[in-house]
């Protein structure tokens, strides 16, 4: 038994004009067109499943048709729905409901456009994070010029700015919401390594550069007890540092003080377990990579910075894990920094930190730790820059017969000062510079550091001693100068001459009086060929 029903046969019959179809010859016919139209049906299976799709079309019939050299059925498409409606008396019949169009109207309406080759075309997405207005890219929702007039109290009028809505990416959604989830959540892990790898070498990820800066600072003030999560920012906002592909300049004023949270926080984690040192010497190296890095596009880049780390350690009301960090911060802006800033005022801060390591006077263990790991970091600053100066001038200990370091020379923390001046008093006598005077410590509570100060009084203030320069046997006194002065050019000459010889003091200063404040500490930064004469 067929299924197509005798009735479909006649209404089809009826529509192409035969009228008079007997019932016998409509069961015979509805066999055979079920046939044809299975034959149809499966020939546009196979042309949808060549097609690589799971949903039939009309394209697919049509095909099909072309097959069987059957002329096609013109006025179907696969974008159109059929409507169908039931047919008055009939209980299972439907036809569609072709609506009525006039010719007139179709003559007099407009020819649509003629379609075009499919072709490839580029253009910007965006510019330096701004959208360029042209067709291809979404419209903004926003007036034309971008201001709207609001009217003051007086009558006059203003132009308020409006925002301009930031058109993004799904892909770039999905790849920032993605980053959000693990670091938040999945910092250990090895997806994090690789998403914090693609950061830093992805060069299409600009645009999601304000997003991430505003998702940093947020996190940052909000999870300041959470040591996972605080790591994870600060390797985060690393990889957007280190990816040349992206302009991360302009957001900078949002980035640094999260870094220098995590710097010179009073507290980073809620167990004693975290790691907050290794952070902060992790936060320290990435202040001096962006000052490194920007300094020379904004010129107060590194004056802030390092007026606020010499801030904190100058405090003596901060705690002994933001000296660390303020202390850390400044080591790694290079020597320089610490000869000027940390050195003249190491004494002082020595003889404030020496009882807090002591187990006589100080019980809390905690306190003793933290007292020792800033020990620590002002051994290892004061020691890198001794060996930035010793490295700089050469000849500063090239003399091996001087009988100021001999074998019997004994370096202890006890009565170290006695010992640096036994040794000194055989030095022979050096010449007397004319630029000597006694400039005192410079206060804690001082906050108007001048540099250039601050190296011109070093050689008086950290020895707490006029300590000459053994290394020089040669005078350069300002009579023989003078004296010798034909013009402009020996002027100058003369004055760089003045200049090299108060640094190669300075330099000689350095090493006498770090020997006498750390003691034999100090040998293990001393480079090779200058640690034989110590031995």
């Amino acid at each position: 038994m067929s299924n197509v029903p005798k009735e479909a046969i006649e209404v089809i019959a009826q529509s192409i004009g035969i009228t008079n179809l007997s019932p016998d010859v409509a069961i015979a016919l509805a066999p055979d067109v079920e046939y044809r139209v299975r034959e149809i049906m499966q020939e546009a299976i196979k042309c949808m499943r060549h097609s690589r799709r799971t949903v039939l079309a009309a394209d697919d019939v049509e095909s099909a048709l072309n097959l069987r050299n059957v002329e096609p059925i013109y006025g179907f498409t696969s974008r159109d729905a059929l409507r169908f409606k039931r047919a008055a008396g009939h209980k299972d019949l439907f036809y569609i409901d072709d609506k009525d169009v006039e010719f007139k109207e179709v003559i007099e309406s407009s020819l649509a456009k003629a379609p075009i080759d499919t072709s490839v075309t580029s253009h910007w997405l965006a510019i330096e994070g701004i959208q360029p207005e042209i067709p291809e890219n979404a419209s903004v929702e926003a007036p034309s010029d971008g201001k709207k007039a609001e009217y003051k109290e007086d009558g006059t009028s203003a132009d308020v700015k409006l925002p301009v809505k930031h058109v993004l990416s799904r892909e770039l959604q999905l790849y920032f919401d993605k980053i959000m989830e693990i670091t938040m959540n999945r910092s250990l892990s090895i997806l994090f390594k690789q998403a914090i790898l693609n950061l830093s070498t992805d060069s299409g990820l600009h645009p999601l550069v304000p997003y991430f800066t505003y998702f940093i600072a947020d996190e940052v003030a909000r999870n300041s007890n959470n040591f996972l999560i605080l790591s994870a920012l600060m390797r985060v906002t690393r990889s957007l540092h280190q990816n040349d592909h992206i302009h991360i300049e302009p957001y900078l004023h949002q980035l640094m003080p999260s870094i220098i949270t995590c710097l010179i926080a009073k507290r980073l984690g809620n167990k004693f377990t975290d790691n907050h040192w290794e952070l902060r010497n992790f936060a320290a190296k990435l202040v001096a990579s962006i000052c490194k890095r920007f300094g020379h596009v904004y010129h107060n880049l590194q004056p802030r910075v390092t007026r606020t780390l010499l801030h904190v350690f100058l405090d003596p009301t901060k705690t002994f894990p933001q000296h660390y960090g303020a202390i850390q911060g400044l080591a790694a802006l290079g020597p320089s920094v610490v000869r000027l800033l940390i050195l003249p005022n190491l004494e002082a801060y020595l003889q404030l930190l020496e009882p807090e390591m002591a187990l006589e006077k100080q019980k809390n263990e905690i306190k003793r730790h933290e007292a020792h790991c800033v020990y620590g970091a002002l051994l290892r600053a004061a020691g890198l820059c001794m060996y930035d100066r010793l490295k700089m001038f050469p000849g500063l200990l090239a003399s091996p017969t001087r009988p100021a370091w001999k074998n019997s020379v004994k370096v202890t923390r006890t009565n170290k000062r006695k010992a640096s001046t036994d040794n000194l008093m055989q030095q022979p006598p050096v010449k007397k510079i004319a630029t000597e005077s006694a400039v005192g410590m410079m206060p804690i509570n001082s906050m108007q550091a001048d540099l250039q100060g601050a190296a011109c009084s070093f050689s008086n203030s950290v020895g707490g001693s006029n300590i000459g320069a053994s290394s020089m046997s040669r005078p350069l006194s300002n009579d023989n100068m003078l004296g010798r002065e034909a013009g402009s050019r020996v002027s100058k000459t003369s004055t760089v001459l003045a200049q090299a010889w108060k640094e190669d003091t300075d330099a000689g200063n350095l090493l006498a009086s770090l020997f006498e404040l750390f003691g034999e500490s100090m040998l293990s930064f001393t480079p090779k060929p200058e640690l034989s004469i110590f031995l």
